[in-house]
């Protein structure tokens, strides 16, 4: 009797009878004869009850085929065996149809899935091909069949299906102290702690570079300024010392001198410990910018994945009023400003501010030049993004104004959205977690099926009926993809799972990642709010109050519902504004052929990413504040604001400051300003003329305009796919 079945990927499940019924009802509805009942339950009682106790799926199956020859109806037989031979032959036209495209370089949405990454170098073709054929494994081999309808049905995408087999998750938020103090081992060789600030920053980007390289989403470092700040004393004790060995004598008094500020200065009319310590001063700010520079450079070239793919970095940092850590906030800053290579603007890493009252939100605050130089460099760089540490939940009652290390109780952001904060199952923190994967919900389509019923409540009724069985089928794929995860080797994951994620310090190499992962979390997405509810009410939540608190109905019962999945699962579930690239024309582009086009809802190539305003609807800053506010903290997975400025922003930094203060005014959790910036590129001149059609420096025409995609930066938009250029070249600006 077959108690269990080893699935293709090498899983142990319990065997199910009714699985080989299905298949064999369904080969029977596709014959003239139709369906027999009777000799559907006589062969799969004879197979579960003649069948070894554990089984292969192929040996099952071969033993249907087997039992329905010896039957009578030979043709059901043959439509079982034709349909498996089908499946495997359909899965290589496909791939071969995709593979030709890729090596014909054809830009469509496969090899533009990724504005980040080149699919046309050879290393970027080789990613695209593992990608699109071990998609079709994943969908064969590891969903169950009611999540293999529901993406096949257009309601669910799993993103990053193609890394499922190796079990990675998706980012995390690095505790880099760790690294610097302890330095590292990932396998090859091993990096020492660090002792100054160079060292310092190269350790930054070496872990991130090498934790990228475990996972297949982001890399952020949570407190950027509170970790590199040490390593900038320690660099002015060293000029100390320099000064030490030069001039023969003893300056230990100024190792530890109180400093309030590293300010480069003139040492003319300085004399005795204030020329020495001014010297020393100066040779570490030089430094700490050197370090910077090198920081943005290394994260702008160095590539972790194929396709000239660098690293998706991100760093937080503002909070770290100390001298030391106002240095490197205040280098970081000037560099971004300056630009890299011929002055252009550093696609990474993704730069966030973290404002907070009582350190950078009056003109009396500690860090409030800071923030008006970083408001400063975001209207020239688009970097940094905001976060706003004072929006309700985005605080920790930890928090203490004198804590060394409040860093630890400050939430950090993945530069394209992603939030981890609260935490069921130990602290609450963003250090040390990260997301373990999501998958996002086709809300339109839910409304599209509802759309034709006449009675409102009933409509309203089916609708929420929809939404509640594919939250169910949601929640529970995240779940059976956390339980393959789980299956993993701490070994698989060297630095990931031996310096980074909180807890792993309990591991040995060969544990499994079980014990640790649930401190991350489960992302349920959604996108096309807008759309949705267009097809529900007639108008969007930008246009009508009534759509808006529709809006905020279906957003707060899938927050409830990822609440109730919390606790049914054991797992920290959260509600994720989706940061939709590639899937935002997938899903409409599907839709479309199959119910039309429809206006508001299908007639743009592209459906509206999340809970945002659409990006064609004109309307002010503060319309689209207003409208966009209750829904941040609805989604706690992760969420963005975005402003489309215009004019030469590099010219107003006090709009940015405003709209700033505007996200601190509606308790917005996250946010940023775009604005138009053209560059050359082939000199790399830069400015924000509109429609610019050549290059004022070199005459060239070969001019992009730099824009902002999903939370990130793009330095060319001729990686984009055809939906993300049209909701680009959609978007209206807001005053």
């Amino acid at each position: 009797m077959i108690q269990t079945v080893v699935k293709r990927d090498g899983r142990i499940v319990g065997f199910n009878e009714e699985k080989i019924a299905s298949a064999i009802r369904k080969a029977m509805l596709h014959t003239d004869k139709g369906e027999d009942q009777q000799l559907i339950r006589q062969i799969s009682d004879h197979i579960s009850f003649r069948g070894a106790s554990q089984m292969t799926v192929e040996e099952i199956q071969d033993m249907v085929e087997v039992e329905l020859m010896k039957s009578s109806r030979k043709d059901v037989a043959q439509k079982y065996i034709a349909y498996r031979n089908q499946r495997s032959i359909a899965r290589k036209a496909k791939t071969r149809d995709i593979f030709l495209e890729i090596i014909n370089i054809k830009s469509n949405d496969v090899t533009r899935e990724n504005a980040n990454m080149n699919a046309d170098t050879p290393a970027g073709m080789m990613m695209k091909f593992a990608s699109e054929t071990t998609k079709p494994f994943v969908d064969d081999y590891l969903l169950s069949e009611e999540v293999l309808n529901a993406v096949k049905g257009n309601y669910l995408h799993i993103h990053d299906k193609d890394y499922y087999p190796t079990k990675s998750l998706t980012c995390v938020q690095h505790p880099l102290d760790n690294i610097l103090r302890n330095g590292f081992s990932a396998g090859h060789g091993e990096s020492r702690p660090a002792k100054r600030i160079e060292t310092a920053s190269i350790l930054g980007c070496i872990s991130l570079e090498t934790a990228q390289n475990e996972m297949h989403g982001g890399q952020a470092i949570p407190a950027f300024d509170f970790y590199l700040a040490p390593y900038v004393r320690y660099s002015y004790i060293e000029e100390i010392k320099t000064l030490e060995r030069l001039n023969g004598a003893d300056y230990s008094h100024l190792y530890l001198r109180n400093i309030d500020d590293y300010l480069a200065k003139p040492l003319d009319g300085l004399c005795g410990d204030e020329r020495w310590a001014q010297h020393a001063v100066n040779q570490t700010v030089a430094r700490v910018h050197q370090a910077m520079e090198a920081f943005i450079h290394n994260m702008n070239t160095i590539h972790s994945r194929g396709g000239n793919q660098v690293v998706f970095s991100s760093i937080n940092y503002g909070t770290d009023t100390s001298a030391e850590g106002r240095c490197i906030i205040r280098e970081l800053l000037n560099s971004t400003y300056q630009g890299v290579g011929n002055g252009e603007t550093a696609i990474f890493p993704i730069q966030i501010w973290k404002k907070k009252r009582g350190v950078s939100y009056l003109p009396e605050d500690r860090n409030y030049d800071l923030y008006r130089l970083a408001c400063k460099v975001t209207a020239r760089r688009f970097f940094p993004n905001f976060l706003n540490l004072d929006a309700p939940f985005n605080q920790s009652e930890d928090w203490k104004a004198d804590d060394p290390k409040r860093y630890l109780h400050e939430v950090a952001t993945m530069g394209c959205r992603t939030r981890v904060f609260e935490n069921r199952f130990g602290p609450k923190t963003s250090i040390g977690r990260g997301n373990l994967s999501f998958s996002t919900i086709n809300i339109v389509r839910l409304a599209i099926e509802c759309k034709d019923i006449a009675n409102g409540k009933e409509r309203m009724t089916a609708f929420f009926a929809k939404l509640d069985y594919i939250l169910e089928v949601t929640a529970r794929q995240l779940h059976e993809r956390m339980e393959f995860q789980k299956t993993a080797y701490a070994k698989q994951f060297p630095l990931l799972m031996s310096a980074l994620w909180i807890g792993c310090e309990k591991l040995h190499p060969n544990n499994t990642v079980a014990p640790v992962i649930n401190q991350g979390t489960l992302g349920i997405g959604f996108i096309g709010l807008a759309e949705c509810l267009v097809a529900l009410t007639g108008k969007h939540h930008g246009e009508s109050e009534e759509a808006q608190e529709l809006g905020l109905k279906i957003v707060t019962y899938m927050r409830d519902r990822a609440n109730d999945f919390s606790g049914k699962y054991q797992h920290n579930y959260s509600v994720l504004a989706t940061p939709a690239e590639g899937l935002a024309g997938k899903f409409t582009r599907i839709d479309r052929k199959e119910f039309g086009i429809l206006p508001g809802v299908t007639d743009r190539d592209y459906y509206t990413n999340s809970n945002h305003v659409p990006v064609y609807y004109k309307c002010s800053a503060r319309h689209k504040a207003e409208v966009e506010a209750p829904y941040h903290d609805l989604t706690r997975g992760g969420h963005i604001f975005y402003v489309e400025m215009d004019g030469d922003a590099t010219h107003n930094p006090e709009a940015i400051m405003r709209i700033v203060d505007m996200m601190d005014h509606y308790n917005m959790g996250y946010g940023s300003v775009n604005h138009n910036r053209n560059r050359c590129m082939d000199c790399g001149y830069e400015n924000s003329t509109p429609d610019l059609e050549y290059c004022p420096k070199c005459g060239s025409t070969h001019i992009d305009r730099l824009q902002r995609i999903t939370g990130y930066l793009v330095g060319t938009t001729e990686r984009w796919n055809k939906a993300k250029l049209a909701e680009l070249n959609d978007r209206t600006t807001h005053q």
